[in-house]
């Protein structure tokens, strides 16, 4: 028998269960056989390497497609190269605040130097997702272009496979790296406390994240800005039009910001899903404690690990059956893509109630309700996902009400993306208080004794939302792979019917990224719900007091702080965008300007290219060292003022975050596919006034979907992760 487990609040060091299988009366149940549970970390690190291992076998077929003629190669190169260096500038830029996090985490708390490295392996675990799904994506890209000359039935396979690399990467380092993480710390060292320990994985991963979400947003809107503005509306050339300074610049963007970024942004809420619900059992359901069943926590501890485990093996049949017939149209590449999603979704259900009667069913007759709070979950992050579809496809008439209004100019089209993207809150809204009553109500009927039962039920709602993590990514990250195809398609001067089939590829891509967007952001609010109990528990746990009643001067000074910073982080984010985006356009004028003969095509004539990507590598750098540090130093500074102050700040982060999250998501995305709509023929297409007044709000909601609105989601679980991992240290050395 191994050495008693150290399981629990800190400071109430309590053993796991041994092994033994003890009767229960008052249950009516025995003890679940512990030999059993054990093998769950095991069986994750297994189905995480063959998330791995799907991911590099979908490498090689990208690698063996034909990435077409001399010229779209070199482009590929060029945007691969420009790729790699500006993550190889940023991670350096980043690697800085890491360390002096880790410093702090190794200095401030109990087992801090496990902590320390608990977080720098998170922080390098997403890091290494986040380069190899790029570095994928710039491959297939000019793969993509060139099986568009045949029609999307080869190009769309070809750009999902592209991006379930990242997809898998994701999806599969993060479980590797919490079901490590787990085995390491609770497992072997058998520490005291080790889920303090553990969690610190999660704000290595919400580290990275925060930063590559801004730099890579400020990157990639500051060129698509700059281009879209000097090159469509003003010059009139097409968009990635290879006489444009600012397209390779661009085209980079998509990379380092929609792969790259929303890859570690992700992977941050895959970790942060399966943490959270894990940090809840180890803080609040220490065996011992009264109201709690014995054995209870350790399956509490291990359910979520199985739930990630056996649904990486639906995501991966679920990546198997996206395919198309040779006359696809849109509705049939839409459902192509989502077929994948919804086999491994369905597979998850099933999955949910079996786990959930094999770790809970010998502690209580109704162990269903947890797979019930499971589905909960899924099932809103479905419906979140077809909420923004039909917010931002251009099949649906709030997309095409906004390319209406561009016949009336600039104005109207701008005032009806923000009510659009107004309008969707509510819909989320509804679905996240269904999907967090319901879960709530499973779990606490399946142990009604059990105080926080229901709490922990909206925890692992939040991993059913996230359990297909790799096709949903997958789904995600081949939006920027076509629209990348595209702009090879234009600079390579092809045949305009492969520009045709790039484009219908891409509306469809801005609107799986919508989707995906919503998954995450409403995995966030989920997640950071069961973070703040933890938290709460933490501080009690450490000998102190918390507060949380909105009559307490504290708490509604702190709700009223942290209501405010959603809308701080906002701005601070797109006024980066719009200075870099300043500099641009001037920039791309002055080559028009300056250089005889480029705007005319004259042949032999090249663009400058390397000064538009200089300029936006500089400013994302630069800018985005603000914003990312605020959701680290705000909750410390607040934490050590005064921890109910505290609470308050996360409860309005949480509630205001949330909203203004999907109100700019969907509203960017919307005002993305009205511009496509009007570029598809309709409205006067492409040149007309309404398209000039379509690129007006897509550049408006360039920032709103791609900067400020994605990393709002991390930005909540940044504050509420940095709370729960410090809350000793505030009970400790805080001033109240």
């Amino acid at each position: 028998m191994p050495a008693p487990r150290l399981v629990g609040r800190p400071g109430y060091a309590c053993p796991a269960p041994s092994r033994a299988t003890r009767p229960y009366p008052e249950l009516g149940a025995t003890d679940p056989p512990m030999d059993a549970l054990d093998a769950i970390p095991l069986i994750s690190v297994v189905t995480a390497l063959a998330g791995l291992g799907l991911g590099f076998f979908f490498f090689g077929v990208v690698k063996k497609a034909s990435p077409g003629d001399e010229r779209m190669v070199a482009l590929m190169d060029a945007i691969q190269e420009g790729s790699r260096a500006f993550l190889r500038r940023e991670y350096r830029a980043v690697a800085i605040f890491v360390v002096v996090l880790a410093v702090l985490i190794a200095l401030l708390l109990d087992n801090g130097p496990l902590a320390a490295v608990a977080y720098l392996v998170g922080a390098a675990f997403s890091a290494l997702a986040g380069f190899v799904g790029m570095t994928v994506a710039t491959m297939a890209n000019a793969r993509t272009a060139e099986a568009a000359k045949t029609g999307p039935q080869l190009a769309l396979p070809l750009a999902f496979r592209g991006g379930a690399v990242m997809g898998f990467a994701v999806a599969g380092l993060s479980l590797l790296g919490v079901a490590g993480a787990y085995i390491v710390f609770v497992d072997v060292l058998t520490i005291e406390n080790p889920i303090q320990v553990v969690t610190t994985y999660s704000l290595g991963a919400s580290s990275i994240a925060l930063f590559a979400r801004i730099g890579g947003g400020i990157y990639t809107k500051a060129a698509d800005v700059g281009a879209d503005l000097v090159g469509k509306v003003e010059a009139g050339i097409p968009e990635d039009d290879p006489r444009n300074p600012a397209t390779i610049a661009d085209n980079v963007g998509d990379n380092v910001g929609d792969v790259a970024g929303m890859g570690a942004d992700l992977f941050e809420s895959y970790a942060g899903s399966l943490i959270a619900p894990i940090a809840l059992a180890g803080f609040a359901f220490a065996d011992g404690v009264a109201g709690v069943p014995a054995g209870f926590q350790n399956a509490a501890l291990l359910y979520p690990l199985a739930i990630a485990a056996f649904g990486m093996l639906a995501a991966i049949v679920g990546a198997f059956t996206v395919n198309t017939g040779p006359d696809a149209s849109g509705r049939d590449l839409s459902r192509a893509l989502h077929r994948g999603t919804n086999v491994a979704a369905a597979a998850t259900v099933v999955l949910a109630f079996l786990l959930a009667f094999w770790l809970f069913g010998d502690i209580t007759a109704r162990w269903w309700g947890f797979g019930l709070a499971v589905v909960a979950g899924l099932l809103a992050g479905l419906a979140i996902g077809k909420l923004c579809e039909y917010y931002t496809s251009d099949h649906f008439s709030p997309v095409k009400n906004i390319a209406a209004s561009s016949e009336t100019g600039s104005a109207t089209t701008i005032l009806a993306g923000i009510s659009t993207g107004k309008i969707s809150v509510m819909g989320s809204v509804v679905l996240v208080v269904i999907a967090i009553s319901a879960a709530y109500a499973g779990a606490e009927f399946a142990l009604p004794e059990l105080t926080n039962s229901g709490i922990y039920g909206v925890a692992i709602s939040g991993i059913g939302m996230l359990a297909t993590l790799g096709v949903v990514v997958a789904t995600d990250a081949y939006g920027p792979i076509a629209d990348n195809a595209g702009g090879i398609a234009e600079m390579a001067h092809l045949d305009p019917r492969v520009r045709e089939v790039t484009d219908e590829l891409d509306a469809l891509g801005n609107t799986t990224a919508a989707v995906a967007k919503g998954f995450a952001i409403g995995s966030a609010v989920l997640t950071a719900l069961a973070l703040f109990v933890s938290f709460q528990e933490s501080v009690r746990a450490a000998g102190g007091e918390i507060n949380l009643s909105i009559g307490d001067v504290d708490v509604f000074v702190g709700l009223f702080i942290g209501a405010m910073l959603p809308f701080l982080f906002a701005a601070l984010t797109m006024n980066a965008v719009g200075r870099a985006a300043n500099q641009m356009i001037e920039e791309v004028r002055r080559q028009f300007r300056d250089i005889p003969g480029l705007r005319e095509g004259r042949v032999g004539v090249v663009p400058e290219y390397a000064k538009c990507v200089d300029i936006s590598t500089g400013a994302a750098l630069r800018e985005m060292v603000v914003p990312g540090s605020l959701a680290v130093v705000v909750p410390l500074a607040v934490g050590f003022l005064s921890v109910d102050a505290l609470g308050g700040l996360l409860a309005g982060v949480l509630v205001t975050g949330f909203a203004i999250a999907i109100y700019m998501a969907n509203a960017g995305g919307a005002w993305d596919n009205a511009k496509k709509y009007i570029e598809a023929g309709h409205h006067g297409g492409k040149g007309s006034d309404p398209h000039k007044a379509a690129v007006v709000g897509d550049t408006v909601g360039d920032p709103f979907k791609d900067t400020s609105g994605p990393a709002m989601n991390i930005l909540i679980k940044v504050m509420t992760v940095v709370a729960l991992i410090f809350a000793p240290a505030f009970v400790q050395y805080g001033l109240f």
